[in-house]
């Protein structure tokens, strides 16, 4: 992993989405700092509704933030229609299913070249479509070129996909939950797979999941979301080994190989257009209702003051009071 300037940096982005009936609106990302450097792989996990596939599409520039911003290669992203096409060329998005990803009615070919036919691709299309799906996996290319995808295994169609956004060369892919849907002896194939192409072509990646597991095979850093904000962030045997957030905690506590009893959180994550003073973790926080921070000193300011945003810069980090208190 490279120590030079981010190719994708945010800074202080906010994304709230409109309530209704004149509710509050929803602050579906409440600031966050994050960086990806080239040819390297980051995980953002959490989980469904913290706000992670919303900053996903920020950073992708399909939704603009109300505040903050990203940047792209040092360079601020601008929301008019020709500079993010131009962006699409550089960032590629893979979806979680790939059968709602690809068109029934469209050719493997066709699917894979689409993105070429956009961008006007000058070159030799036929040859272009070849090499993105024989990088992908899938040869010889020309066997799957009149294929349509229910002709394909649910591996196939994530390759298809994944080799439509190779196909424009990009230089950092966002792949939500890429293989959620995927067999169970699929999802080592397409893992495998990612990693590959980040050796082959120094490829950049954030990989949006739940799955702690996944994390683990396949990031170098793991940045942990919880209602809108990274809580921690770090290397990824250093989060996973040794965790400091409670929530991170207990995420992992229910993995099968976890050691010890599973932490269950009480209650439902809080309403991102309510959300609560101080850690915005404190109304389910083990060590907060176990007396942990009490001990500590700390349980005050667990309710009453925002632990703050962590910086981005890949440096191991916490957004907890209990944990600065030296107790972990």
């Amino acid at each position: 992993m490279t120590t030079s300037s981010p190719l994708l940096s945010a800074r202080g982005v906010r994304v709230s989405f409109p309530g209704r009936h004149g509710a509050p609106a929803a602050r579906a990302v409440d600031g966050v700092d994050l960086d990806i450097r080239s040819g390297e792989i980051v995980a953002l996990v959490g989980e469904s509704g913290c706000g992670k596939t919303t900053l996903a599409r920020a950073l992708l520039g399909l939704v603009e933030p109300a505040a903050g911003r990203v940047a792209f290669d040092g360079r601020p992203l601008e929301y008019s229609g020709r500079a993010l096409k131009a962006y699409r060329r550089r960032a590629q998005l893979v979806l979680q299913d790939p059968s709602g990803s690809l068109n029934p009615r469209h050719t493997v070919y066709d699917a894979v070249a689409e993105g070429l036919r956009i961008h006007g691709y000058g070159g030799d299309e036929r040859a272009a479509v070849a090499g993105a799906l024989s990088r992908a996996g899938l040869r010889p290319p020309e066997r799957f070129f009149l294929r349509y995808p229910h002709e394909l295994s649910g591996g196939q169609r994530q390759r298809v996909v994944i080799a439509g956004a190779l196909v424009l060369e990009p230089e950092l892919l966002v792949a939500d939950e890429p293989v959620a849907s995927l067999d169970a002896s699929v999802r080592g194939e397409i893992l495998a797979l990612l990693l590959r192409l980040r050796t082959e072509l120094g490829l950049a990646a954030l990989v949006v999941t739940h799955d702690l597991g996944l994390a683990w095979n396949i990031a170098d850093r793991v940045a942990v979301m919880y209602l809108g904000r990274i809580v921690e962030t770090g290397a990824v045997e250093q989060v996973l080994t040794a965790p400091r957030h409670p929530y991170t905690r207990a995420l992992l506590s229910v993995l099968p190989e976890a050691p010890g009893e599973p932490v269950i959180l009480t209650g439902e994550p809080p309403d991102p257009a309510r959300v609560p003073s101080g850690c915005r973790f404190h109304a389910r926080c083990p060590v907060l209702a176990g007396g942990e921070a009490d001990r500590a000193g700390v349980a005050g300011a667990c309710r009453g003051r925002d632990p703050g945003i962590l910086d981005g810069s890949g440096t191991a980090q916490v957004a907890c009071h209990w944990a600065h208190a030296g107790t972990v």
